[in-house]
């Protein structure tokens, strides 16, 4: 039961989250000195010209009102036009959608992977020189810029040694799309050469978001192992006379990485909004780069419908990652 009012209540904060998102966006974005109508109707427009597109778009009323028809709309399923590309947003967010998942995903998978035995590793060996060196390396990893590295990438393994692609997401024509994730389609159809070019494509993207994330994750797991060895229980399990590895697989890394999955949660909103750069950088075709040049475009639409997926997706996935929790440690959910 208390797993259920756990999910409900989050639930609950669903639609007042999003909406409140949208109302700081949509604000922000009206203080901007620039009318979309100028742009969208183009340099040579007339001034009869102007006031027709900031009528179609709904420019011309008041921003309580144009909010209160915005979120009309969006009950019904409209997100509306890009200013741009003149076609509904929904549909630029689906095409692009996958991409930034396949990423991001991708990122999270690796940064698990790395981050979590190299922070049980650290938190086992407390103060050794393992434990140091992880330290430094980890450190390191969070004080580094995302573009630098995502460049630094690109100069060594791109264009110095030419093992992996500068940028796009796979050579030649793609695979069918099933699930929407290149690596995962190709696999599908079966295409060796396929699944080739879509993994050489995706690792330096990937490693650009990845590590910094790794380090974040190595560092929350080693908290918590310090944290869970130290606890009165595990002195107890100790007393008992019972072997440390079994300590450590059956009680200190099942409460200890209950911290770490409610992190991971977090750098997957976090890398959300860090694929802005490294999508810009790789010419990655997901959401981040779509975002970048609506911001630069002035497409106001296109931005809040950004903001709102990306947000629906940070709140469903920390949903998704407190059900986890709770069922890893039920008495989290109390």
């Amino acid at each position: 039961m208390n797993w259920l009012s756990m999910v409900a209540n989050r639930l609950l904060w669903f639609v007042p989250t999003l909406v409140g998102l949208l109302a700081i966006v949509f604000v922000l974005s009206r203080v901007i000195p620039v009318d979309p109508a100028v742009l969208a109707a183009g340099e040579n427009a007339s001034a009869a010209q102007v006031q027709q597109v900031r009528e179609r778009f709904g420019f011309d009323k008041p921003l309580p009102v144009q909010f209160a028809n915005y979120l009309r709309d969006i009950a019904q399923g409209n997100l509306g036009t890009s200013l741009f590309t003149q076609q509904p947003i929904v549909d630029d967010l689906a095409s692009r959608l996958p991409a930034t998942l396949e990423l991001t995903i991708f990122a999270v998978l690796i940064a698990g992977l790395i981050g979590i035995p190299l922070g049980v590793l650290c938190g086992l060996h407390r103060n050794s020189w393992i434990d140091h060196l992880l330290r430094v390396v980890t450190v390191s990893g969070l004080a580094v810029a995302s573009f630098w590295l995502a460049m630094q990438f690109q100069f060594l393994f791109s264009m110095k040694l030419g093992w992996l692609p500068l940028s796009g997401r796979i050579e030649g024509f793609p695979p069918e799309p099933v699930t929407g994730l290149m690596l995962v389609d190709a696999m599908i159809e079966g295409d060796r050469e396929m699944i080739g070019s879509a993994f050489r494509h995706i690792v330096l993207p990937t490693l650009t978001l990845s590590l910094p994330a790794a380090a974040t994750v190595v560092r929350f797991t080693r908290n918590g192992v310090i944290g869970v060895i130290n606890s009165p229980s595990v002195a107890y399990q100790t007393a008992m006379g019972l072997p440390r590895r079994l300590i450590v697989w059956k009680y200190v890394l099942r409460m200890a990485l209950t911290a770490t999955v409610t992190q991971l949660g977090l750098i997957f909103g976090i890398l959300l909004a860090g694929a802005v750069v490294v999508e810009t950088v790789f010419d990655w075709p997901g959401l981040g780069a779509y975002a970048v040049r609506s911001i630069l475009q002035s497409d106001y639409n296109a931005v809040m419908g950004f903001t709102l997926c990306t947000g629906a997706l940070f709140v469903l996935i920390n949903l998704l990652v407190d059900m986890l929790q709770a069922a890893i440690d039920p008495r989290g959910a109390a």
